[in-house]
């Protein structure tokens, strides 16, 4: 007998306790009731009375069992019991009820009607309290456990996404065992001052951030403020990182809109949050209606520019995206995301090198893009210093020949993507970067003027003057409008200093800068790109569009940053080390010439530069001798004739 009993499953037994305790609490129940009417003495109670509950209760208890197994009372896991349970006692509460009420009053006998609302009241309770006081003596344990707090947080933003952090962290991950709990709330607003949100104060404003954080022994702070300007955050987030605080964050506002906020939802500020600022106002509107059912062509569609346009671009519903890089990779990756975004995209991946005339050329031959966004580039300051022949090649030639494809082919719009080392440069890559710009205004001049059969063709490395008329675009017959967009530094993307310190950081230091006073104008990917857009909406031709960029930042505080960010402390977890300039570099990057104006644009962030005037037909020659220079790999000459070609260039 005792084998068998062991065998039983726990719950069955569970189960079984639970059927023989129902059974003694409904008949005590209404025992109380009859009990109750009659001055709590049994003598007084009336013996019909007596004798029709003797009648009534054994049938009144086995129907009232038959209902809880109906409605699963029996089958749950009581540990965890919730609304669900409740709601399934208060609908076999009724049921009996009215049974017992109707059939005893019509059938049996008239009972008094303190008999059935106490009756009822008392089987209710002893039902509720049986099953919910063992999740009940769970919570007061956990509880108690949950005391043994390990980290003290500080929670900043007592609203809606403020309050389920709150509860997730208190309520939830303490009942884990985590050790976490957050003991103080910071809010702006005063109204709020005082005030408890589940039993935790709001305290004060910002002001009362590095007081809660001595005061409470704060380890970590939890930033829950769903709906945050960038400068605001960021002029937050120093405030708390004067502090050893390790800090956290809500990542957008659309957690709070999903309803889906908890502690888990929380990030590691980043860098971007610290250098953050305000985003650009663009009204898209004219974007969209550029791009919307138009075939797009991105050349270097899969760097971190490229591919960035491509997302933004998918987003507007063109005809059709043309993804195309030298580099398969980079490619393929970019192409399994649009695909897995925008199943119903129009989407061609293409490799090639805009280095080849031919492959370009057929590019737009078959499939006649409307807009082409050239982001196609060498990038890295250093190396091309090392390789200015390659600079030429790719940088210089490989966006004239695109330039010149995108004419030849009746494109409506060519974009080439700048930088601020293009402006006075001290480097051959920004110096190669100022003949792409001086590339794209020669484009635009000869449109205007109608001399497009001026401009020679750039096929099989050699810059063939008096080639095959078919070849040659005839005069009047382009309408491209060339434009450039040049910015800044972009975190995050390949070349940039932050993925260089973030190495850095993680294999221990030290962290290498070049000079302790450089500085760098600084953007997020998503700014530079839909700058990129906006531009390509609005150019009418030659323009260079130019982003007022902010305040620049210092490099070293930079670093600094991002070693606190990584919970480390500068010069002493990690040594910051000058390495001195590299080949090519300066101390500040200039956004404009001395020799360009600024005009607005309806966008008091967004400028376009005046043009600096040159000779096309000596920019031409020169050009020419660079692609030969370069394809016979005589660096010094490249060099000397950069110099003569870019006349601001004082590397």
């Amino acid at each position: 007998m005792k084998d068998i009993f062991n065998n039983i499953k726990h719950w069955h037994k569970v189960a079984y306790i639970l059927t023989a305790y129902d059974c003694f609490t409904v008949a005590l129940s209404y025992f109380l009731a009859l009990w109750l009417r009659f001055d709590c003495q049994f003598t007084h109670i009336q013996e019909p009375y007596l004798s029709k509950y003797y009648l009534i209760i054994i049938p009144y208890t086995i129907f009232t069992i038959a209902v809880y197994y109906f409605l699963g009372l029996y089958r749950s896991i009581w540990r965890f019991a919730s609304f669900y349970e409740l709601k399934k006692l208060v609908i076999a509460t009724a049921i009996t009820l009215i049974t017992n009420v109707v059939v005893v009053t019509v059938f049996i006998y008239r009972m008094p009607i303190s008999y059935y609302v106490f009756g009822i009241a008392f089987q209710f309770f002893f039902a509720v309290s049986i099953r919910f006081s063992y999740r009940f003596i769970l919570l007061l344990r956990e509880n108690r456990a949950a005391n043994i707090v390990e980290n003290n947080v500080l929670l900043i933003g007592a609203g809606s996404a403020g309050r389920m952090i709150l509860r997730d962290v208190n309520f939830v991950n303490g009942n884990k065992k985590t050790g976490t709990k957050i003991v103080s709330i910071i809010d702006d607003n005063s109204n709020k001052w005082g005030r408890y949100i589940d039993g935790v104060e709001v305290i004060g404003g910002r002001d009362k951030i590095l007081y809660a954080v001595e005061k409470f022994e704060i380890s970590e702070i939890y930033i829950a403020i769903a709906n945050i300007t960038p400068s605001d955050k960021r002029n937050l987030i120093n405030i708390c990182k004067e502090t050893d605080c390790k800090i956290k964050q809500l990542p957008n506002m659309y957690a709070e809109k999903a309803g889906v906020i908890s502690a888990g939802s929380l990030q590691n500020i980043t860098i971007e949050d610290v250098l953050g600022r305000d985003p650009i106002s663009l009204h898209q509107e004219d974007v969209a209606a550029q791009l919307k059912d138009k075939v797009v062509l991105v050349t270097g569609g899969g760097g971190s520019i490229g591919s960035e346009l491509c997302r933004q671009i998918a987003k507007y519903q063109p005809k059709q995206l043309i993804i195309f890089d030298v580099y398969e990779n980079n490619a393929y990756d970019i192409q399994l995301e649009l695909k897995r975004r925008y199943p119903q995209l129009d989407l061609v991946t293409l490799i090639g090198s805009v280095r080849d005339a031919r492959r370009i050329n057929s590019v737009f031959e078959t499939y006649r893009p409307n807009i082409c966004y050239h982001a196609a580039a060498h990038k890295h300051v250093p190396l091309m210093e090392d390789s200015p022949c390659e600079a030429i090649k790719n940088n210089a030639v490989g966006t004239y020949k695109t330039a010149y494809a995108a004419m030849k082919y009746s494109c409506d719009r060519f974009v080439l993507i700048s930088t601020d080392k293009a402006v006075n440069p001290t480097n051959v890559m920004g110096a190669t970067k100022r003949i792409c710009e001086m590339i794209i205004q020669t484009f635009d001049k000869a449109v205007r003027n109608n001399m497009e059969d001026q401009l020679p063709v750039l096929l099989s490395h050699q810059l063939e003057v008096n080639m095959d008329a078919a070849e040659k675009v005839s005069a009047g017959s382009g309408h491209t409008e060339y434009v450039a967009v040049r910015f800044g530094n972009v975190l995050g993307s390949n070349g940039s200093v932050v993925p260089l310190f973030k190495k850095q950081i993680a294999e221990g230091g030290p962290v290498t800068l070049t000079h302790k006073d450089i500085i760098r104008y600084f953007m997020t990917i998503p700014e530079a790109v839909s700058l990129v857009l906006k531009a390509g909406a609005n150019a009418s031709g030659g323009e260079i569009f130019v982003l007022d960029m902010g305040e620049p930042v210092k490099i070293l505080d930079l670093a600094r940053n991002m070693i606190e960010l990584a919970g480390l402390r500068p010069d002493i977890d990690i040594e910051i080390e000058y390495i001195g300039l590299r080949p090519g570099e300066k101390l500040y990057e200039e956004k404009l010439m001395s020799e360009e104006g600024l005009k607005e644009t309806e966008n008091h962030l967004i400028h376009v530069a005046e043009p600096i005037k040159f000779d096309s037909e000596e920019f031409l020659n020169n050009l020419g001798t660079l692609m030969v220079l370069a394809y016979d790999n005589n660096a010094e000459d490249v060099v000397e004739t950069i110099r003569k070609t870019v006349p601001t260039f004082k590397g």
